[in-house]
């Protein structure tokens, strides 16, 4: 082989080796560089943990916000429970109070006669004394039974008209007396508990 030739194969190695070099250097550089890249990145393992985590914090405010709207339906069933037993309470109470409401309001019409009868007796006639004695009587003891069982007279004559418990079957000018003012009593009124039974029948007076 010439000289010339054995010179140009130096050359050409000469030239290679360069190429060769930079390329080392490369795959160093990418070797390098690929560790810091997985360390920025986040794995699918982590990415599932935190999806996993989510899930769960998710179904945890679920059941939280189950367990808040059970408690509030216990307490509105507890509310609803004491509302009806008040109701059946009162109810029940009521029922004894007025149970005599139709039984009474038969009775008072017998009061009413015996008061009657007494006022019709000449008190001064000794014949008729014996008759309105045993009529007291027997008035006093069936008003004494009705007081009993809490059935009470409403007897209004001298104070005001109270359409409550009045009412009022004439009105007549008297300047004597305050407008609205009850001045005669026709039929007593009633009450059983506190509640009216019967109003008092009653003449009114009015402004001249």
């Amino acid at each position: 082989m010439s000289r010339e030739t054995e010179t140009d194969q130096q050359n050409d190695k000469d030239a290679v080796q360069p190429d060769v070099a930079v390329q080392a250097e490369d795959l160093a550089a990418v070797n390098e560089s690929t560790p810091n890249q997985a360390e920025g990145e986040i794995s699918n393992e982590e990415i599932e943990q935190e999806l996993l985590q989510e899930e769960q914090l998710s179904e945890t405010e679920q059941l939280q916000q189950q367990v808040a709207d059970a408690n509030d339906n216990v307490l509105r069933i507890q509310a609803e429970m004491q509302n009806m037993r008040r109701r059946a309470e009162r109810d029940v109470e009521n029922a004894h109070k007025f149970a005599l409401d139709k039984f009474s309001a038969d009775l008072l019409p017998v009061v009413d006669n015996l008061e009657r009868a007494l006022g019709a007796i000449n008190s001064d006639d000794d014949s008729q004394k014996a008759i309105a004695e045993g009529i007291e009587l027997t008035l006093k003891s069936f008003v004494d039974a009705l007081v009993r069982f809490k059935i009470e007279s409403v007897d209004p004559a001298g104070q005001p008209f109270d359409a409550n418990l009045h009412q009022a079957v004439s009105m007549v000018p008297n300047p004597d007396m305050e407008p609205n003012t009850v001045m005669d009593v026709f039929q007593k009124g009633y009450t059983l508990n506190g509640r009216l039974i019967r109003p008092a029948m009653v003449v009114v007076s009015s402004a001249s």
